[in-house]
Formats: C-alpha cells, sequence, structure tokens
C-alpha cells in the first residue's frame, strides 16, 4: 500500500522527478560511503603512538622515531612518517606531498555533495517551472479542466518539495565531513610544522 502511493506520488512529479530520483541514490550512495570512511579512520587513529614519535622527535632520535611511525594506518603518522623518510632531502616538501593525499583521500566525493546540494534545487525548480506551465496550458485551453489544471500545480509542488528534500538532506552531512576535513587539516598542519621544528632543532644542535 505505502509503495503505491510513493510510485503515485512520484509519477504525479512529472518527469523532472527521474533526475531527482537519480540525485536521490547519489546522495545516499555517497553518503554511506564517506560515513564508513569516516567511521574505519576513526578506529585507526593512535594518539599515543603520535605522542611516542613526537617524543623521540624531542629527544632528536629520528630513526627512533621513523621506526615507531613505520605501518602505522593514522593518517597523522602516516604523513610523518613519509616526511622522516626524506628528512635528509626535502622534509616540507614530502610533508607537504603527504598531508595533501590524506586530505585528497578525505576530501573524496565531497565534490559530488555538493553538486547535488546546488543541483537538487534547480532541478526542483525547473520541475516548478514545467508544472505551471502544463497548468496555465489547461487553462488557456477551450475544454478547461479543473483536474488538468491541479495536476500541473501538483507537479510543481511535489518537484520542489524533492528538490529540495535532496538538497536538505546533502547539506547537513556535507557540512559536517566538511568540518571533519577542517580538523584532520589543522592536525596535519600541526604535526608537520612540530616535525618540521624538532629536526630543524636537532640540525642546529648536531652543527654546534
Amino acid at each position: 500500500m505505502l509503495a503505491n502511493i510513493v510510485i503515485e506520488f512520484f509519477l504525479k512529479g512529472g518527469p523532472v522527478m527521474w533526475p531527482l530520483l537519480v540525485c536521490a541514490f547519489l546522495a545516499v550512495a555517497v553518503l554511506g560511503e564517506r560515513t564508513l570512511w569516516w567511521w574505519r579512520e576513526g578506529q585507526r587513529r593512535d594518539p599515543k603512538t603520535l605522542e611516542q614519535v613526537l617524543a623521540a622527535l624531542e629527544n632528536h632520535d629520528v630513526p627512533a622515531a621513523t621506526k615507531l611511525a613505520q605501518g602505522s594506518e593514522d593518517p597523522v603518522i602516516r604523513m610523518v612518517y613519509r616526511g622522516l623518510s626524506h628528512v635528509n632531502t626535502s622534509l616540507p616538501g614530502a610533508l607537504q606531498l603527504a598531508a595533501g593525499i590524506e586530505l585528497e583521500r578525505a576530501g573524496k566525493y565531497l565534490g559530488v555533495m555538493d553538486t547535488l546540494v546546488t543541483l537538487a534545487p534547480l532541478l526542483g525548480l525547473l520541475g516548478t517551472v514545467t508544472g505551471l506551465m502544463r497548468a496555465f496550458l489547461n487553462v488557456g485551453s477551450a475544454e478547461l479542466s479543473v483536474v488538468a489544471v491541479t495536476g500541473g500545480i501538483g507537479e510543481a509542488l511535489i518537484a520542489t518539495a524533492c528538490g529540495l528534500g535532496i538538497a536538505i538532506i546533502s547539506l547537513i552531512p556535507y557540512n559536517y565531513f566538511s568540518g571533519k576535513i577542517a580538523r584532520l587539516q589543522f592536525e596535519l598542519e600541526t604535526a608537520a610544522t612540530n616535525v618540521e621544528v624538532m629536526v630543524d632543532a636537532k640540525k642546529t644542535a648536531a652543527g654546534q
């Protein structure tokens, strides 16, 4: 019974409901994938090991810090390890490249969600225009049909509501994931700065 009501509601929304349906599937797919990805990343975080790595660097023990960081699945420690692997060549460049890779992974498919936030209301607006056009065309016809006019208005309202609904559903997780990426970027930048300062301090001490 409910399925029949949903199908009837969908068909009354007009042709624009099909691209809106695609948008809805994409929104659900991206939301599910990103939620699972961030959950897995949360399980991989290892602040204790990160503290040990930074403590080893503070004691000017780069080999010990590299050994502690090796094989870690924590994105911040992975960045530190890649940087320390190039400590004698280009530490800042290696850290920046590694941080960029981690942020790219974190921001995967976020552009799709951003597009859906904008596209879905526009498709809803398109459905509004086509629905009202159909209603006004029936008003101007020789045989005025109340059902046809109200059907056009209903098409407009359904398309608008669905477009706005998809945008709202996409906007909330988009902002949430954007906030998590900003937090990860801050942690990466902080760790990279600490590593550079400690390695430079070691080189300065060695030079003296």
